[in-house]
């Protein structure tokens, strides 16, 4: 289902004209291994600030080996911005730096800088540091790092825009590596067939990161065993397989000395039985206010002969998930052209762009949302947040979807008041 929003902008008095620049910086402590890699980078930054293009050194901090599935220290320190700004103003920036860890995607997120911009002066940001994780099966090889996109996010006066720099070829050629240890994770248990029940259930359980060969399982109480034991082996992945036998209270098995997993023990009744059942019934996925959100007024603009830009806030939309299952969702935008259907003009060249927010607003939401990337609004779906679908997992939730709006408006056009409707869509 979907809901709209109206969007107004006047032609009248007052002029704004806004500019941001640069990429935010980093800091951080160096650790084991240092490499500087210069990177040829596209910028593409929010008007009226040009976009701009060229290389931009990256010194890479890293530990020279570790684990798989460790999670270690990276400090990022890149060099000035290959952008030139072209007007004075001062930003709050937040830096998110996507980097290819082997074959996904991991990104460190600086910490808000207060950056003041001297024109015709590239920015030099800070350096900062994060932690990215080692990737799960990759013992005994060489992990590489690579840039995969720099986005800086740049509060104005409560306004963000943000500025994507894309390296050329993107990922980037190699700014550190990782030796991983040709050495096992620790084993666990992962999942027990069925995880419940009363004496005489055979349970089956599983683990991961096990020595091949064979393998015991154990039933405990409170941390101590039952006595109710079983066998069976791991395969040459790590992969173990195990089955016993329930006779006794229980409330964990676990396959040799591995955390092992919660189970319920179902204690037989003595006397007449009495079922108890309730039925839930999924509700639905639903996009409100049903009745539409109040309008944003970006105010009055001045005809001034150059291209200008203009921001505000877009209002929340709600979107609750009760379907009661494994289901994501996604949520887009569209919109209609500015046009004042009284005089019939029309603005066919003024933007409208949005920087996606989404929040969970009820704790109890199985699900987190992510926000999309910032993008135009056009007569093609935009997607501006989503929840992913949970696998074997309970999804669903209550949350809030808005976020920042700029109106990058032509130089010349009719002096009138102008509309456009924005329409959020979720499926």
């Amino acid at each position: 289902m979907s809901t709209s929003y109206r969007r107004r902008v006047l032609a009248g008095a007052g002029a704004l004209t806004l500019a941001l620049s640069g990429m935010a910086g980093l800091a951080g402590t160096a650790q084991a291994a240092t490499k500087t890699t210069p990177v040829f980078s596209n910028c593409d930054a929010p008007a009226p600030q040009p976009d701009g293009s060229g290389d931009q050194n990256y010194t890479i901090t890293l530990p020279d080996t570790a684990k798989a599935g460790d999670v270690v220290p990276i400090t990022i320190d890149p060099g000035p911005s290959p952008l030139i700004p072209q007007f004075a103003v001062t930003t709050v920036n937040t830096t998110k730096i996507a980097l290819k860890v082997g074959a996904g995607n991991q990104t460190v997120t600086s910490p808000p800088e207060s950056v003041t911009v001297t024109p015709g002066v590239p920015l030099d940001p800070k350096s900062f540091s994060g932690t990215i994780k080692v990737p799960d099966g990759t013992e005994g090889t060489t992990v590489e790092i690579r840039l995969d996109s720099a986005v800086t996010d740049a509060d104005l006066g409560g306004s963000v825009f943000t500025t994507t720099c894309l390296p050329q070829p993107r990922p980037s050629a190699v700014l550190g590596s990782i030796a991983v240890e040709a050495l096992p994770k620790d084993p666990v248990t992962t999942k027990l067939t069925p995880n419940s029940g009363g004496p005489g259930t055979e349970v089956v359980a599983t683990g991961a990161n096990f020595t091949p060969g064979p393998v015991t399982c154990a039933a405990s109480l409170s941390g101590t065993d039952t006595g109710d034991t079983g066998t069976g082996t791991a395969d040459a992945a790590g992969v173990a397989t195990c089955t016993l036998t329930v006779t006794k209270k229980a409330d964990g098995v676990r396959i040799g000395s591995a955390p092992g997993k919660p189970f319920s023990y179902l204690t037989p009744a003595v006397g007449v039985p009495h079922p108890v059942d309730v039925e839930v019934l999924a509700g639905p996925l639903a996009l409100g206010p049903t009745g539409g959100l109040p309008a944003l007024d970006f105010g009055s603009v001045t005809i001034n002969g150059k291209k200008q830009s203009v921001v505000g806030q877009f209002n929340a939309a709600t979107v609750q998930d009760f379907r009661g299952g494994t289901l994501g969702w996604d949520l887009t935008v569209t919109r209609t052209p500015f046009l004042n259907t009284t005089t019939g003009h029309a603005m066919a060249t003024a933007q409208l762009g949005i920087q996606p927010v989404c929040t969970v607003t009820n704790p109890d939401s199985p699900s987190a949302c992510s926000a999309g990337a910032p993008g135009a609004i056009t007569d093609s779906p935009l997607k501006v947040a989503s929840a992913a679908p949970g696998g074997d997992e309970l999804t669903g939730g209550e949350f809030a979807v808005g976020g920042g709006a700029m109106i990058q408006l032509p130089a010349f056009m009719f002096a009138d008041t102008y509309q456009s409707v924005v329409t959020f869509s979720v499926s």
